[in-house]
């Protein structure tokens, strides 16, 4: 099924952008917007300034993440289902700080680390329910071609194709036909699509987050367990001192273009068809 299923997309080339394209993906609103996201922090990191946007300008956003990521600390005092309630909870946080309703956050519940080994088709026919059910139209997801996600960091690997693979599903009613024969769940085709986390050679589009750059920092160290000290050892608040350090290294790592605050993706309208 997921040979089936994997097909390339088309990926417009930044020079056509502006033709491409109606509406600058900052500027758009009253529109319906689904994330995927591998893990409850990386829709913050990769695309938490465009999401914080997404909402100033009236849009509905929902986010579906994949797994609960219970696996991520060092602390031996730590055990997973502690690790994936604090997890929950600091996600709910940030991307309320960000204007997401706590109730457009889906959890598909899957174990850390283990997408690549859920079962199949079973993964791709929960994101196509979603996609199908949502009916965004803008969709952001992890890159599935972002040079290092390809051979590392398995999640963030088989959330992107896993995406992609379903949005090619949710045109085609013959794909998991079961959703609108028992769920009522009509074929939906995806209009445009941006990928977070891009290779810097394959980025094609960039958001100007300047305005709530220190919103998205402010957010994302809500995150405490996914920072040091605390990825080390537990703990549920911040020295005051780690939390400027950690703020710091945001801004530093945050990409810079024309002298403002930018967001990295790869923009996409569909796919090869062959």
């Amino acid at each position: 099924m997921r040979t089936a299923l994997v097909w390339c997309f088309l990926f417009i080339p930044a020079f056509v952008l502006a033709q491409a394209q109606q509406t600058r993906l900052e500027n758009v609103q009253n529109k319906t917007i689904l994330v995927f996201t591998p893990h409850p922090d990386d829709d913050v990191f990769g695309a938490g300034g465009t999401i914080a946007l997404l909402n100033r300008n009236h849009n509905k956003v929902y986010i579906a993440i994949y797994t609960n990521d219970d696996k991520g600390s060092y602390d031996p005092d730590m055990n997973s289902q502690k690790l994936a309630g604090i997890r929950r909870a600091e996600e709910e946080v940030s991307e309320g700080m960000l204007g997401t309703l706590k109730e457009n956050i889906m959890w598909l519940g899957y174990d850390d680390g283990m997408l690549e080994y859920a079962a199949q088709p079973k993964l791709t026919e929960e994101a196509t329910a979603i996609i199908r059910r949502i009916r965004p139209d803008i969709l952001l997801s992890v890159d599935p071609g972002e040079w290092y996600e390809r051979w590392h960091k398995s999640d963030h690997r088989m959330a992107a194709f896993n995406t992609i693979d379903a949005v090619r599903a949710a045109e085609f009613w013959l794909y998991f036909p079961n959703q609108k024969l028992q769920q009522g769940l009509q074929p939906y085709k995806v209009p445009e699509m941006y990928f977070f986390y891009p290779s810097a050679q394959e980025a094609n589009y960039f958001v100007n987050i300047e305005s709530v750059a220190d919103l998205k920092f402010d957010a994302a160290a809500k995150q405490v367990s996914q920072f040091e000290p605390a990825v080390n050892k537990y703990r549920p608040d911040w020295d005051a001192n780690d939390l400027q350090a950690a703020k710091n290294d945001m801004r530093k790592e945050q990409p810079r273009k024309d002298g403002h605050y930018v967001e990295a993706f790869r923009y996409a309208t569909g796919f090869n068809q062959y």
